[in-house]
């Protein structure tokens, strides 16, 4: 089933200087970019789009991180686009990452984990439309 997904290549991987990597690895696995844009996030927006997780410890730390640099925020599109992204990125912790995954290649701490990806289709829909509201995406190739 084709789907569409939201990523995001996170604060850590911009600087690192691995946007292309990362965006050859979607491609690779068969997922086009069909929206993108770099945008450094307001701690309001970082707030914003993690307030599921307001009430957990590391809410202020994560919108911290978030708002700290230039991230670029996508949209993929491809079969099975959620669950192969998940692949791709790896286990939120680099270090319990299969090895050749963004995270374990990339990622330096549960934190500083270079991607961000969508858990499910519901989430995938709330995370599109917060960062893509009312734009009409067309399919990719």
């Amino acid at each position: 089933m084709v789907e569409r997904t939201l990523a995001i290549i996170k604060p850590d991987a911009v600087k690192k200087c691995v946007i292309g990597d990362v965006i050859q690895r979607y491609e690779a696995a068969g997922l086009d970019p069909i929206a993108m844009k770099m945008m450094h996030l307001s701690k309001s927006i970082a707030e914003g789009f993690y307030a599921v997780h307001r009430e957990r410890p590391f809410f202020h730390d994560l919108t911290t991180f978030m708002s700290s640099g230039p991230s670029v925020v996508l949209i993929l599109e491809g079969e099975n686009a959620i669950q192969v992204n998940r692949d791709l990125m790896g286990a939120t912790d680099p270090q319990k990452a299969e090895a050749g995954t963004i995270r374990a290649v990339h990622g330096a701490s549960i934190e500083a984990n270079a991607v961000h990806g969508s858990d499910s289709s519901e989430t995938a829909k709330f995370e599109i439309g917060y960062f893509f509201p009312g734009m009409d995406f067309h399919a990719g190739r």
